[in-house]
């Protein structure tokens, strides 16, 4: 911020107050408002477009590739989604800053990322993830992800778990495979011990999860990402948990008419 200093006389001519002022001391300078520190976007001619901003309330960062980019509407819905979450933390940090002052306690920076990568590209659909970074104060952040497929006919997006005839009829078809996969990750982590209490003991339901599509061969979806966040499977301490399963007859059996060209059972 350019920061401008002046000197004013009052009660003076013009000509009183010139030769008056150069005799006082100059007036203190007001308290600047919090300012970015860093700001920064790039879009380059690719399509990509990634944006840094701290400030001294927060930090935000957000980024999608270029085969995003690259489709209008598409690069329209993400950049919607920019401003909205910028908004909320804008937002968020403003009254975080003022109920630490009110209270009496230091104000820690919040934060938020967005990161969205390709997780398939097929000559219809464009499934994309995102990994996702905040912080709002507290002993530490948190993490999770999101995720949306582009159909390129419909010119539209369409959530993951829209291709199948329900989330219920999918997690029939996947549950058990998931939860032995699941288990045997906890028992990874956990040394072979289980935690007390039943709450990161069980299966998680689907619903409570982020599904990706995803392809081996770039014609069609034949796996499937399953995406759980901290706190969704165990506490923090054991982080994000992530698995692939085959699509396989069983899958196919719940995909929508409509989508069922766009799947294949991995061989």
């Amino acid at each position: 911020m350019l920061k401008v200093s002046r000197n004013v006389c009052l009660g003076m001519t013009a000509a009183l107050a010139l030769a008056s002022c150069r005799e006082e001391a100059p007036a203190p300078e007001p308290t600047p408002e919090p300012t970015a520190t860093a700001s920064a976007t790039a879009e380059p001619a690719s399509g990509a477009r990634t944006v840094a901003e701290e400030t001294d309330d927060f930090l935000f960062e957000y980024s999608y590739p270029a085969e995003a980019g690259n489709v209008p509407e598409l690069a329209q819905l993400l950049n919607a989604r920019l401003e909205r979450v910028r908004a909320g933390l804008v937002r968020e940090s403003r009254a975080g800053r003022e109920a630490a002052r009110d209270n009496g306690f230091p104000f820690n920076k919040y934060s938020t990322g967005i990161a969205w990568s390709v997780v398939a590209d097929t000559p219809r659909f464009l499934s994309l993830s995102a990994s996702i970074t905040s912080y709002s104060g507290g002993a530490h952040g948190n993490a999770g992800f999101d995720a949306l497929v582009w159909d390129r006919e419909a010119d539209t997006s369409v959530e993951p778990i829209d291709f199948f005839t329900s989330a219920e009829a999918l997690e029939e078809a996947i549950g058990t495979e998931l939860c032995e996969l699941l288990d045997r990750e906890r028992a990874v982590r956990r040394g072979g011990e289980e935690l007390d209490g039943d709450t990161f003991n069980e299966c998680v339901p689907l619903t409570d999860t982020t599904v990706l599509l995803g392809s081996t061969n770039g014609r069609v979806f034949n796996r499937l990402g399953v995406m759980m966040g901290p706190y969704v499977a165990g506490p923090y301490a054991e982080g994000s948990y992530e698995f692939t399963v085959p699509v396989d007859a069983e899958v196919l059996e719940v995909v929508k008419e409509e989508y069922r060209s766009a799947f294949a059972a991995r061989g």
